[in-house]
């Protein structure tokens, strides 16, 4: 039995791969054509996962093979129970993660589907603020930080989406030697207002995991 391998954002990666090789089986006349966009999709795919077992690997490469909608459909829901879930979470390990808040307001953990999520995010209006949790090494970090709804529509930092963002500020937890004590550093990047929507796009965890070390300084892998 193969055991689950492939994290949130590497499905979303695989998905959009499978969608650009499923149009142009209906849009490319040329076969060379057609059959340089399989190659590069099944190339793509599988240097995203360079300590593949060879099993997994096979699992992986029929991308190149798909022909029919119905093909590419059943292909992207065989790989579901590879998906590495979320880390579940507690109310209590939340409220542990972010101290100072002592009338945090997380969100209905009951609904959320934690093989759907690369990071857990909320805003609290009452507070205006907005929470990110992230997987780092055997535990999960957590970053605050106050947020702005923007006045237009922009590119989300974390997913690269175009939508309604917010501008999400937070105060760097990490200092240069031979600073003053008062010293601090905010950070701010455009996320979007809709967590659900974001997680559903990002295919990349490289802004998100940089976003986190420049505020936390830890580690995430």
């Amino acid at each position: 039995m193969v055991e689950p391998f492939i994290r949130h954002h590497q499905y979303n990666f695989i998905k959009n791969q499978a969608e650009i090789v499923q149009k142009a089986t209906v849009s490319v006349a040329d076969p060379k054509v057609l059959e340089a966009v399989r190659y590069s999709a099944e190339s793509k795919v599988l240097n995203a996962f360079p300590h593949a077992t060879e099993i997994q690997v096979q699992l992986l490469k029929k991308i190149a093979s798909l022909k029919e909608a119905e093909d590419f459909k059943q292909y992207v829901h065989s790989l579901l129970p590879y998906v590495i879930p979320f880390p579940q979470v507690t109310e209590k390990q939340l409220k542990k993660l972010f101290p100072k808040n002592k009338k945090l307001k997380v969100p209905d953990l009951l609904t959320i589907d934690y093989h759907a999520i690369t990071y857990l995010g909320w805003m609290d209006v009452a507070t205006n603020k907005l929470f990110i949790v992230y997987p780092a090494r055997e535990d999960v970090v957590g970053i605050e930080g106050k947020y702005k709804i923007a006045n237009r529509k922009n590119t989300c930092s974390l997913c690269n989406g175009h939508g309604e963002v917010a501008l999400f500020s937070a105060i760097s937890k990490t200092r240069m030697a031979h600073v003053s004590p008062d010293y601090y550093k905010a950070i701010g990047n455009y996320i979007c207002t809709d967590s659900a929507q974001c997680n559903k796009r990002i295919t990349d965890v490289t802004a998100l995991e940089r976003f986190i070390h420049d505020i936390t300084g830890r580690a995430i892998d």
